[in-house]
């Protein structure tokens, strides 16, 4: 009930962001402006040198994630698992594979942000799993992939590449917001749904 409360919270979420930091980006931000005269229509550039960019993290994309993560990997692990310790390092290899994976598609995209094609992170997190879970003593699959899945693209699409925010050209960048949100909810749905379909 818990967990299915989290993901629906996630979802209304995404559109929450809260600032944390502001830095000086880089790249110039360029807006567009229409001009009309005597009937015809120009678009007018209109550059701000040097602007700030405010780095946020999203309530749906990073916060809701990371603590259903926390409430599934300290609560229910631990007092519901037959062997925690497994458990807990077979995450661990999952969550690399999805990080590598994830942080290999991840794209700067100038004006938005860091992005990762969405069907990227569900899809190695569900196969990843299924070749993981039941190794020496079968774990709970869908623990696993929402855990892997989510901390390992917001790890893999976001903050691997912080060092790139100054570069991205935008008012505002969110962690776990646009760009990776997608990737991140869907990772927590559909890698549990793919794995529901294939056991």
């Amino acid at each position: 009930m818990v967990t299915v409360s989290m993901i629906w919270l996630s979802l209304f979420g995404s559109s929450i962001n809260i600032p944390v930091k502001e830095i000086v980006s880089d790249q110039p931000i360029v807006t567009l402006h229409e001009f009309s005269f005597f009937g015809f229509r120009w678009i007018i550039p209109d550059v701000v040198r040097r602007p700030k960019t405010i780095v946020a993290v999203n309530i749906g994309g990073a916060v809701i994630p990371i603590l259903l993560s926390l409430y599934l990997l300290l609560y229910i692990i631990p007092f519901h698992d037959t062997s925690p310790l497994l458990t807990y390092l077979k995450i661990m290899i999952v969550t690399a594979i999805v990080v590598a994976v994830v942080n290999r598609f991840s794209k700067l995209i100038p004006g938005i942000g860091i992005a990762v094609p969405s069907f990227i992170p569900p899809i190695t997190t569900a196969l990843a799993t299924l070749l993981i879970y039941n190794i020496h003593i079968a774990s709970n699959p869908y623990v696993i992939a929402y855990v892997s899945g989510t901390l390992g693209t917001l790890i893999g699409a976001d903050v691997l590449n912080l060092t790139k925010i100054s570069r991205v050209g935008a008012a505002i960048v969110s962690v776990g917001g646009v760009g990776t949100f997608d990737g991140i909810y869907m990772t927590g749905v559909i890698s549990m749904l793919l794995i529901f379909i294939f056991l």
